[in-house]
């Protein structure tokens, strides 16, 4: 442990060094890389340095008792070292868990896709939900929300709506809800009062930079086209809405939620950088379909990683067996105690691999 913290401090004044070199400061893609990776471990370097800051206390203290003193001196002194040594065993957890190997895109954007699944109607009601419960916990967090692109049917809920959550810490939030949901009410649209059971899929992709992911213009083939809404209607008389496919990979982003073309194809250059990122990062894991399948799933009803049960007023996550009441509140966007469990159980299965 103690080796890995040594290592990182060593590795943080060579970042400030390089950074301060005149051939690397006129560079400013290798600035900008550089100065995110020191950003990455200048918290747990600090740290580290205050905990070695309470042994050299802790040495001081240590002496100053052997070295002979008064009985209120003593008393004082001893005092102080009990709370050293607690200052220390709290650091030292700090640091073990800061140690855990960070998802470098924590701080990152996010986009988010979210596509009805089997349930026709009250499927795409639900994904229209789970977007406006997005929408209000990006409220609650300070985040901005614009949607890319959208389809919606003839009964107000999305086919599918893609959009884009800005703020920092925005994917490492949100990427704990990529998977199948899976809600239990009855709905709207049916007559008799029977429960019904549908899915919506999610996927959370971390929006990344041009210096994270590089694409060949000649590889794109771009088309322009005019925007449609519900029902097949023009939305827009002119032609704005912007396609672009990745030809290597058949990999498609659509926008046309902006009236200006030129929004809508930096909107969808984002999606196909997000998109083509993330398939790199799966290959480079070995796991393309398996994690592919995992977040996304097909869409059935027995895939799931999450339950809304409106008739019983309970949300239940099936992937650390956690069961929340309250469903109103949680639908409109009280998520952070979901989250927060969902994050300590990701840090706990952290420490048991690590066994620092």
């Amino acid at each position: 442990m103690f080796e890995k913290l040594e290592s990182q401090e060593k590795r943080f004044d060579e970042l400030n060094g390089l950074i301060s070199q005149p051939e690397v400061y006129n560079d400013f893609q290798r600035v900008q890389t550089l100065s995110q990776e020191r950003a990455r471990i200048e918290d747990t370097v600090n740290k580290y340095r205050q905990y070695k800051s309470v042994l050299k206390s802790i040495d001081d203290t240590q002496s100053m008792i052997d070295g002979g003193l008064d009985q209120e001196m003593l008393a004082m002194a001893k005092d102080e070292l009990t709370g050293l040594k607690e200052t220390q065993q709290k650091l030292v957890e700090e640091l073990r868990i800061a140690l855990i190997p960070r998802d470098e895109n924590e701080d990152k954007d996010a986009i988010v896709e979210i596509r009805a699944g089997t349930g026709g109607d009250e499927a795409a009601l639900f994904a229209s939900d789970l977007y406006r419960m997005y929408s209000r916990y990006a409220q609650i967090k300070g985040w901005q929300i614009e949607i890319i692109d959208s389809n919606q049917n003839e009964v107000g809920g999305f086919k599918e709506v893609i959009f884009e959550v800005k703020g920092k810490g925005a994917y490492g939030h949100l990427k704990y809800e990529r998977g199948v949901h899976r809600v239990q009410r009855v709905p709207v649209t049916e007559a008799s009062g029977r429960i019904h059971t549908s899915t919506a899929t999610v996927a959370v992709l971390p929006e990344v930079e041009d210096i994270d992911v590089q694409i060949n213009p000649e590889d794109l083939r771009i088309d322009i086209f005019r925007s449609g809404g519900a029902g097949g209607q023009n939305v827009n008389k002119l032609s704005t809405a912007v396609r672009i496919t990745h030809i290597p990979t058949g990999i498609v982003a659509v926008c046309q939620d902006e009236r200006s073309q030129l929004r809508n194809k930096t909107k969808a250059m984002a999606v196909l950088r997000s998109r083509l990122y993330d398939v790199e990062q799966r290959k480079q894991q070995d796991e393309v379909t398996e994690e592919r399948r995992s977040q996304i799933g097909s869409g059935e009803r027995s895939e799931k990683i999450r339950t809304y049960n409106f008739p019983q007023d309970r949300l239940t996550d099936h992937r650390i067996n956690l069961s929340l009441h309250g469903l109103p509140k949680i639908m409109d966007g009280d998520l952070d105690k979901l989250i927060d469990a969902l994050a300590s159980e990701e840090q706990s299965k952290h420490l048991q691999e690590t066994a620092l």
